[in-house]
């Protein structure tokens, strides 16, 4: 367990997700990392002692489940959560 507080982040491997990530483990916050491919997440992050990266694809809530029970098991709680994964589909309206 750790005494900094713990982000989890959805879609964490592209774009602000990704930014997020970074920007809160430079921040010196421990960070659970989630998107739907895992190897993904991890090299566009890159390696951190405070990092852990799990698969999550948000429309399956036992990923979900299992994504909150792999945050506990490692940092023994959760302080933030980003909410930021999502699908767009570009185009006319």
């Amino acid at each position: 367990m750790t005494d900094k507080k713990v982000w989890l982040i959805t879609g964490a491997g592209r774009g602000l997700g990704l930014d997020i990530a970074k920007a809160a483990l430079a921040a010196g916050y421990a960070v659970v990392a989630t998107g739907r491919n895992k190897e993904k997440v991890a090299q566009a992050i890159g390696a951190a002692a405070d990092l852990l990266v799990v698969p999550l694809d948000i429309t399956k809530p036992a990923e979900a489940e299992a994504a909150v029970k792999a945050a506990m098991a490692r940092f023994g709680r959760l302080d933030v959560l980003v909410n930021n994964a999502a699908s767009f589909y570009a185009g006319f309206f």
